[in-house]
């Protein structure tokens, strides 16, 4: 081992947090959820095929208790290989998400083997000269956007290796790269209005039209992002003026070593963009607009994804005059900084298939249709959202929990006096809420293993701003259930 690679793995195990690994979490929760297995009920509702949906809705009223199937050793050990695809029937499961994160790792790789990120990091910076700040609010409006009209999630995955360069390189923090994308597309999705896949999807379960509450959410979506844009420039400018402020104030060098490779040649001729470096990074740039444009517009999901940033990096290649070893290589070496996110999400998913083989699911949501029945509006709308928080908890997908819980609960507030739509904008915000730390979320978990933050230290980042978001989200739904 060199002297360099023993520096380097000292230094990882003295920043490293005691908190358990983000693989440790979400193995002790698959243990967890197995053994509710075996004492949580096995149950099941009927279900029909809705054509407005597109897939099979639970029918109220018809739960029954089934010959359980608790989970033990063997399903266990599956469940992180079921994460990726149902081992039984070949069914794809997180695999196509996995794949992505590894095709973006080796596009990463291959360009920021030619420097061009770097030298524009540093040149955007010196242009900026002390209005950095101002970043904030913009990127993290574009990203609530994309939330809010499309559900951007696992896209976002995409944008941590190039903001938090960015943003370190400004003299903040990898903590705030993290907050401007994952709150950012997070509170997008909380106050969803055109979303198709947590909005359209739970309002046709629901039975009512998708535009109906859409003022309400906007209130949600606006007011959601002045709260998150100011926490976090707040969070940004106390770590300027005092970097021992960060929560991550230990691991700033090791970040500075990671993110922003630094080196000695941090003057004006390393701030110049050479002709081919301006060129990759356009390529760079298209390549996330064309992005954006066909998740958005065409339908296209992480197979194309991932077919895009591959084609991209041979692009890029032949711009740099990389050999075919070199391209290759650094190709290879960029899907292997990712792997470990790859890893993640499958465990992420193996909770969800634990439970659902388990038949635990609708025994949950059967408890909560029992709980609501004869309440006040208010306490009817409150304890609806503190429900969906659990729910998306053991659900983090947006689509599968309108699906699983709307065609149940959206029934139950005929009888409280509050409109189906309400209930639909309760379940977005719960799941939005949920959905910014939930471990069973490859976004959140994947997320964070790329900027390099601990669980535990973004916890202890975002819980004021949490309690905060459901304050707010309370008095909005309880101002919708009284007017």
């Amino acid at each position: 081992m060199s002297d360099e690679t023993k520096h380097q793995t000292a230094s990882d195990q003295r920043f490293s947090s005691k908190f358990p690994s983000a693989y440790t979490i979400l193995f002790l929760l698959i243990v967890l959820v197995a053994a509710l297995t075996w004492v949580i009920p096995a149950g099941q509702y009927e279900r029909i095929m809705s054509e407005t949906v597109g897939r099979e809705i639970a029918v109220a009223g018809t739960y029954r208790t089934v010959e359980p199937n608790p989970q033990g050793f063997v399903d266990i050990m599956l469940a992180p290989i079921a994460g990726f695809y149902n081992p039984d029937s070949y069914q794809a499961g997180a695999i196509d998400v996995a794949l992505f994160v590894l095709l973006l790792g080796g596009f990463l790789g291959v360009v920021n083997a030619t420097g061009a990120i770097d030298t524009g990091i540093r040149a955007a910076m010196r242009k900026l000269q002390g209005r950095e700040i101002w970043m904030i609010p913009i990127l993290m409006a574009l990203f609530a956007a994309g939330g809010t009209t499309y559900g951007m999630a696992e896209e976002t995955l995409a944008f941590y290796a190039i903001l938090i360069p960015v943003v370190i390189a400004a003299g903040y923090d990898a903590v705030t790269g993290v907050a401007i994308i994952l709150i950012g597309a997070g509170v997008g999705v909380l106050g969803s209005t055109i979303n198709p896949f947590a909005t359209v999807i739970a309002s046709n379960a629901a039975g009512v039209p998708f535009t109906e509450g859409i003022v309400l959410r906007f209130v949600l979506l606006l007011g959601g992002l002045a709260i998150c844009t100011a926490y976090v420039m707040r969070y940004a400018r106390r770590v300027k003026a005092d970097p021992g402020a960060s929560i991550v104030a230990k691991q700033l060098d090791e970040h500075r070593r990671i993110f922003l490779q630094d080196r000695s040649d941090t003057g004006k001729a390393a701030d110049v963009l050479t002709g081919n470096q301006k060129i990759v990074l356009l390529i760079f740039a298209l390549s996330f607009l064309v992005m954006i444009w066909g998740v958005s517009s065409q339908g296209w999901w992480m197979a194309r994804m991932g077919a895009l940033f591959f084609g991209s990096a041979i692009l890029v290649g032949i711009v740099a005059r990389m050999g075919e070893k070199a391209l290759t290589g650094h190709f290879v070496d960029g899907a292997r900084d990712l792997l470990g996110v790859a890893l993640i999400i499958g465990l992420a998913r193996g909770i969800v298939v634990v439970m659902e083989q388990g038949l635990i699911a609708d025994t949950i949501l059967h408890s909560a249709e029992q709980s609501l029945g004869g309440l006040h509006k208010l306490a009817f709308i409150n304890l609806m959202m503190w429900i969906e928080v659990g729910m998306s908890f053991l659900v983090p997908s947006t689509s599968g929990l309108a699906v699983l819980s709307m065609p149940i609960l959206a029934p139950l507030s005929d009888f409280a006096g509050v409109s189906r739509d309400l209930v639909v904008t309760a379940y977005q915000a719960a799941s939005g809420l949920v959905n910014l730390i939930t471990p069973t979320s490859a976004v959140v978990i994947g997320g964070l293993a790329i900027g390099r933050v601990s669980y535990d230290r973004w916890i202890a980042f975002i819980w004021p701003l949490l309690i905060v978001l459901t304050v707010f989200v309370m008095a909005v739904l309880s101002i919708g259930a009284v007017l």
